[in-house]
């Protein structure tokens, strides 16, 4: 499977946490998995927000937890010698549910739950976009604007923004804009993605 370029992948810090994961016993599934709790943290977090701005902070670490877990998976299976058969599903169906936990958490915890399930829908047609391509023996097409590591930056800065906001003014306009950023720009990142694999498809 095509890896998604990261610049994170790079740091020197990378790879002595993946071996620090595998010295305890972890494999890439299972961190894979894990991501799955991160997200659902997060979208807990979101979800009920407006009990206390704090869990805003919760919900960007769970975000950023998700996003190291699908960094380190990679890195422990490739670098770190430890594919398995069946590492691709690993790799990606738990993405789907985290996507959709952490976009429909924080829709309903904005009080705007169909936002948040527009993002979620489109999220995964990203993805089913991204793989439909490579099924056809393309390149998968990792391109945005809102494209998941996107997406998780603006959720990320949506509730770090939110949580200075809730302090200082008890609203959550900033959550609320960044949901509707990364919903119109995964609707982008759809049509940009499909004119990409048409075009690919007709240059053959």
């Amino acid at each position: 499977m095509d890896r998604r370029p990261l610049k994170t992948r790079s740091k020197a810090w990378v790879p002595v946490v993946a071996r620090a994961l595998v010295k305890a016993g972890l494999t890439p599934n299972q961190v894979s998995l894990l991501s799955i709790g991160c997200a659902i943290l997060a979208g807990v977090a979101f979800y009920f927000s407006r009990c206390s701005p704090f869990l805003l902070l919760a919900a960007a670490v769970g975000i950023q937890l998700r996003l190291l877990c699908n960094l380190l998976d990679g890195v422990m299976a490739v670098e770190g010698g430890l594919k398995s058969k069946t590492g691709d599903l690993y790799n990606d169906i738990p993405d789907r549910f985290a996507d959709v936990a952490i976009l429909v958490g924080a829709g309903y915890g904005v009080g705007y739950g169909a936002i948040g399930w527009i993002a979620a829908l489109l999220a995964v047609m990203t993805a089913y976009l991204r793989l439909l391509g490579g099924a056809l023996g393309l390149p998968q097409d990792f391109c945005g604007p809102c494209a998941k590591p996107h997406r998780m930056f603006w959720m990320t800065v949506g509730a770090l923004g939110g949580f200075v906001e809730a302090l200082v003014s008890h609203h959550d306009f900033v959550l609320v804009a960044a949901l509707i950023w990364v919903a119109i720009g995964t609707a982008i990142t759809c049509v940009r993605r499909t004119l990409r694999l048409v075009r690919a498809m007709e240059a053959r």
